[in-house]
């Protein structure tokens, strides 16, 4: 009588640990996070382009994009400074929230409300607003969430925010092209801001998150310039390099995402080379690969749950090296959909594992003090190298080298990540992320 509902049971409980408040929550932040990159993104791409505006102006606004990877640079003031009446009425971070959220819904709105064809200046300045205002919701986002997440619910509740960031991103773009087309652009951006509800929904979910009251209550208080300036923004790095181990943990987050990063951007090049069809790859590459990717992210909570943290990031760290050999297969066989198929549908869901279990290695790693400073400047590392790269070389080691042996070469170039991994592992435990105000591994 029992063994009928054994099944549903075991996948109750694997579906368990997602739907807890800390996951839950981190699903409706992740929904926030995402809308302000879709309004600057491809739904901004598509106005501009409407209204007629020249490809190499259009093609220039991706520049707002750097703020995003320069978060890191004021994401201190976000640790530090308490934000007067309301973080005393809900607390820091939840005034950071706040706050942030409805400047995020000012600025979108301001952009859909500006003429590109009549001011395109104007159209300038909001979307840098809005890439501004949404990378510092980043910030805040991020720290929240890792400040609110016990130690057992990172894996889930990273897997959470990637779902929500996805959802969010593409929910905004989608809805504003739908009002676009009946209402107008102005209509649309205005309409959008409903994403940026979830975050509050969020701060009444979790409260103001116990650790960072504990942060506030034991860090220090100077009173001169020069020592809080060193508190502010000195002290977060010092805090990471002077750790056992910390520059090895800096190298590998550094050099980890190489090959995958030169795989992935270069990867609409080789399908167009290919002579693939815009609904051959909007099919396959975005319907089917999103799929993977929403698979991937479920699986690698269930890995970080029976695996752990480390061995969960390890195997992650493989499956995305071995996920470029697939790219190689592809071009090598050439036009083929059931391949391209497969090899997206393998490289997302590599991406989506690693996404999981790579989020919550860099959360647990953040001191509670400085959360949101150290994670953004972690997850900055962890991008900046593998774009630079593709911006100035990709391109002349795809001619050199044909695509073939480029995606052979990626896979080499994600092998030191790897190794860097596996010699961590032997440095370090199994890091249950501390409860202490400032977890360092050992």
């Amino acid at each position: 009588m029992d063994a009928a509902p054994a099944p549903a049971r075991r996948f109750g409980a694997a579906l368990a640990p997602f739907l807890e408040r800390g996951p839950l929550g981190a699903l409706l932040l992740g929904l926030a996070s995402g809308f302000p990159f879709a309004m600057i993104a491809s739904t901004l791409t598509t106005r501009l382009a409407e209204a007629g505006i020249d490809k190499r102006a259009v093609t220039a606004f991706a520049l707002t994009f750097l703020l995003y990877n320069l978060k890191f640079l004021w994401a201190p003031l976000v640790d530090r400074i308490r934000i007067p009446l309301l973080a005393r009425l809900v607390g820091q971070r939840r005034a950071w929230l706040v706050t942030i959220a409805g400047a995020v819904m000012a600025a979108v709105t301001w952009l859909g409300a500006a003429d590109p064809v009549a001011d395109l200046p104007q159209v300038v300045a909001a979307a840098l607003a809005v890439a501004f205002l949404g990378a510092t919701f980043d910030v805040v986002i991020d720290a929240y969430r890792i400040e609110s997440l016990r130690p057992e619910q990172l894996g889930a509740g990273s897997g959470m925010s990637q779902y929500g960031w996805r959802l969010g991103s593409a929910g905004a773009g989608a809805l504003a092209l739908v009002v676009a087309e009946r209402m107008g652009w102005p209509a649309a951006y205005a309409a959008a801001t409903v994403f940026a509800l979830p975050a509050l929904a969020a701060a009444l979910l979790l409260g103001e998150p116990p650790a960072r009251v504990a942060a506030v209550a034991q860090a220090p208080h100077p009173r001169r310039l020069a020592e809080r300036f060193r508190e502010t923004f000195v002290a977060p790095i010092a805090d990471f390099v002077l750790r056992p181990n910390g520059w090895i943990v800096l190298l590998f987050i550094l050099l980890h995402k190489i090959g995958d990063t030169l795989a992935n951007l270069s990867l609409r090049l080789l399908l167009n080379d290919l002579g693939f069809s815009k609904d051959e790859v909007a099919a396959y590459d975005v319907g089917f690969g999103l799929v993977a990717t929403l698979a991937g992210i479920f699986v690698g909570g269930l890995l970080y749950t029976r695996l752990g943290m480390m061995k969960s990031v390890l195997a992650s760290l493989v499956l995305m090296a071995v996920s470029n050999l697939s790219f190689a297969g592809l071009a090598l066989v050439g036009h083929s959909n059931p391949v391209m198929a497969a090899a997206v549908g393998f490289e997302n869901f590599a991406s989506g594992i690693g996404g999981v279990a790579v989020v919550a290695y860099l959360s647990w790693l953040c001191n509670l003090r400085f959360t949101a400073t150290q994670y953004a400047l972690l997850s900055a590392l962890a991008s900046i190298l593998g774009r630079f790269l593709s911006g100035t070389t990709a391109g002349a080691l795809i001619e050199a080298l044909g695509f073939v042996n480029f995606y052979l070469l990626t896979t080499l170039l994600a092998l030191p990540g790897v190794l860097l991994f596996l010699w961590l592992m032997q440095r370090e435990d199994e890091p249950p992320r501390p409860g202490s105000v400032a977890p360092v591994p050992a």
